[in-house]
């Protein structure tokens, strides 16, 4: 699995399947991005780091009066 990390850069990683550990992180390429708040940035099926709008929202919960 590819996926973009903290600093901006690609990484890649063996996903974990069934009772199989995942494994080490590993730098793939710098590419340097800067990340803004409240985006999720991705690996597209081209190969390009791409970015979408998180969506916040679900149910909200309630609160407990006593």
């Amino acid at each position: 699995m590819y996926f973009v990390v903290k600093h901006g850069d690609v990484s890649c990683a063996k996903m974990a399947r069934g009772s199989k550990k995942g494994g080490q992180t590993k730098k793939v390429a710098k590419a340097g991005v800067k990340k803004q708040k409240g985006y999720l940035y991705f690996i597209d099926k081209h190969g390009d780091i791409s970015c979408a709008k998180m969506v916040r929202g679900g149910k909200k919960k309630k609160s407990r009066r006593r």
